[in-house]
């Protein structure tokens, strides 16, 4: 499972980066967070088929049933 930020060294997006690892490992679950407001962010937040997205500040809780959900799925 890989856990990333939106937002990345060198240019790249969580989305980038989750998407070349799944080239890769194609059964990889992923989830990216950010604490970039989505309406501010705007379409470039949507996520792509099979990747989570989970809002910052999240509590422990939200976030272990993400991984939990991520997991099942």
């Amino acid at each position: 499972m890989l856990l990333n930020d939106m937002v990345m060294p060198e240019g790249i997006t969580g989305w980038q980066l989750a998407e070349k690892l799944r080239t890769e490992r194609p059964d990889l679950k992923v989830i990216c967070t950010s604490g970039y407001s989505v309406d501010l962010a705007g379409t470039n937040f949507d996520a792509p088929a099979g990747i989570r997205f989970l809002q910052k500040p999240f509590k422990p809780q939200t976030l272990a049933l993400a991984v939990r959900e991520c997991l099942d799925a």
